[in-house]
């Protein structure tokens, strides 16, 4: 039987991502998402809950994460699922499921709507690093198929 692991989340940073390297050089951070869900109960009221998933990034999309986003910046995440275990300092055995991400696009508007402020942060680009963020949407924005004015007009948008 085969089998199929991936996972797309769409949520907010609950800290500040940190960058830190492994032996080997490569760069990895662990990022907080929180991914809030609204439905109706069966008694017909709203009701608000929020989920906790810890993810992990590894090279490129690690210091991409933590030059660009910040607690509270808005992040879509593709990744897999993977278990993590280990033994507590008095011998219990304990496990966690987490995400490690292998795909991040960072969501909302380049003039601070996804949340992210300070240190390089969208609102900020430095001479340091924020060329490479723009030349990343130049990028996207010349490849094959995206057409910047092909958007709909608001009128015809159907939300």
């Amino acid at each position: 039987m085969a089998s199929f692991n991936r996972v797309v989340l769409v949520g907010n940073l609950t800290r500040d991502p940190e960058l830190r390297h492994i032996p080997s050089g490569m760069a990895v951070t662990d990022l907080g998402l929180a991914i809030n869900d609204r439905r109706k109960s069966s008694s017909g009221e709203w009701v608000e809950e929020t989920t906790y998933v810890d993810v992990t990034m590894w090279a490129r999309q690690a210091e991409v994460a933590c030059q660009y986003l910040r607690k509270g910046s808005s992040v879509l995440i593709e990744g897999r699922l993977k278990m993590d275990s280990w033994e507590t300092n008095d011998g219990q055995k304990r496990t966690k499921l987490k995400v490690t991400g292998e795909r991040m696009q960072m969501l909302g508007g380049r003039d601070g709507d996804s949340g992210s402020s300070g240190r390089g942060g969208s609102q900020s680009r430095s001479s340091s690093g924020g060329d490479d963020y723009q030349q990343d949407y130049q990028d996207y924005d010349s490849s094959p198929g995206y057409n910047r004015s092909s958007s709909a007009p608001d009128d015809e948008i159907p939300f």
